[in-house]
């Protein structure tokens, strides 16, 4: 049966330029549900044909843009780390050992029920690929894709030495073009100031764009003031006219260096077809930690900066419970009240819910996002205070038009 949902507040990213404002602020919507799509966005009318939403604010569903899989709920069994990224990173090869598939299973399966549970309609997972060879995790993972109702992107994380040699580059990129039917298949790397090879990144590129793969890179995961990798891919995707979205997560490297410096790279970085994806709850956990000294430097990439560039930016949860992040979970809410905090954030409902929402900023980037035509995966906030939100983070999840008896729950409650 259709569904009509009355009064209900959009954030300002999803509605059309001239969508109508009443002091200040968005009118309210009417949103028609038929056929498990959405039909019609308009401005509320106040006909009181449907159910009325009392203004509660509606979000699309989730996106969980950068995550681990093949690492998730391993910490309770890896004992005494070193700090810092370079310990999780020994830690994880040491237990690296223990991946089977029946662990890999149950520990991603566990990881997806979460994410879901949270809102998630659209996860990407990186996979570690240490070798020329296929990781087992690459093949668990699009096991467990077949069995979900949404997208489960895997990215192939690979070490950017790998790339050196172009015979290994070549190698890799195809293996992972043989599997790039759903669920998708992305190259990625990382790349960082320790490895750091020109060569390394020119192969890494002219793979991808040869066989028409995305790139999703782990870049400048450092505080080094001279690390380079950001500024290197921006110049060689314009100068090559690289032909996919490139995402680049962390960037952390860009709060340290100076101003002219980051200003230059971001500069590049705009003029490119690059998106940047912030994750603040890894990079504060392992950015400048030494032991026994609180941390003065935190690692965040420049979210504002970028956004005054109109840089495609998301923001993910990164790493849970494992070497690198102890204490995280799948729940991109989560991951935006922590950068609101951290970043300083204002109009976090109308501005930057889109960093956790809007799935085109993996490919191509939507002139006009819009909810008409879209499946009707909705988050229903249980809230309508834009200005405070995600204070509360209590949510319902619309699938269809089957309306959950926890969101009627609440809107009963409202005057």
């Amino acid at each position: 049966m259709p569904l009509q949902l009355e009064n209900i507040r959009l954030p300002a990213w999803l509605l059309p330029p001239a969508w109508p404002r009443v002091s200040d602020q968005p009118r309210l919507a009417d949103l028609s549900i038929d056929a498990g799509r959405v039909q019609a966005v308009t401005p509320a009318t106040g006909q009181g044909n449907g159910l009325d939403c009392k203004g509660s604010l509606v979000l699309p569903g989730l996106l969980e843009a950068h995550a681990h899989l093949d690492k998730t709920y391993t910490r309770a069994r890896l004992g005494r780390i070193a700090p810092g990224l370079l310990g999780a990173i020994a830690a994880t090869q040491i237990d690296r050992s223990r991946w089977s598939e029946d662990d890999l299973r149950q520990r991603a399966g566990r990881a997806l029920l979460q994410a879901q549970a949270n809102g998630v309609t659209h996860l990407r997972s990186h996979v570690d690929w240490w070798s020329p060879q296929v990781p087992k995790a690459w093949a668990v993972l699009r096991e467990l894709a077949e069995d979900m109702p949404w997208p489960l992107e895997r990215v192939a994380l690979v070490p950017l030495p790998l790339f050196e040699d172009a015979g290994h580059a070549r190698r890799i990129a195809n293996a992972l073009a043989r599997h790039r039917d759903a669920p998708g298949a992305v190259l990625g790397a990382f790349i960082h100031s320790s490895n750091f090879s020109l060569q390394s990144v020119q192969n890494l590129l002219a793979c991808a764009a040869d066989l028409g793969l995305p790139l999703d890179l782990h870049i400048d995961e450092e505080l080094s003031v001279t690390a380079c990798g950001l500024a290197t891919v921006a110049r060689l995707a314009r100068a090559s006219a690289f032909p996919t979205q490139i995402i680049c997560s962390h960037a952390c490297a860009l709060a340290s260096q100076s101003d002219a410096v980051a200003r230059q790279t971001l500069d590049l970085v705009a003029r490119g077809p690059i998106t940047l994806l912030a994750l603040p709850a890894t990079n504060l956990y392992l950015q400048d930690a030494v032991p026994d000294r609180t941390p003065r430097l935190r690692g965040l990439t420049l979210l504002k900066e970028a956004r005054q560039r109109d840089i495609p930016l998301l923001i993910g949860s990164d790493n849970v419970q494992d070497a690198f992040n102890p204490i995280g979970n799948y729940d991109p809410l989560a991951s935006l009240q922590l950068v609101a905090w951290v970043a300083q954030l204002d109009d976090v409902f109308d501005i930057w819910s889109q960093s956790i929402c809007r799935v085109d900023w993996l490919g191509r980037p939507q002139a006009t996002p819009t909810l008409c035509g879209q499946s009707a995966n909705l988050t229903l906030l249980h809230t309508t205070d834009p200005w405070t939100w995600p204070a509360e983070r209590d949510r319902s999840l619309l699938r269809g038009e089957q309306l959950p008896a926890n969101y009627l729950t609440f809107l009963r409650s409202l005057p």
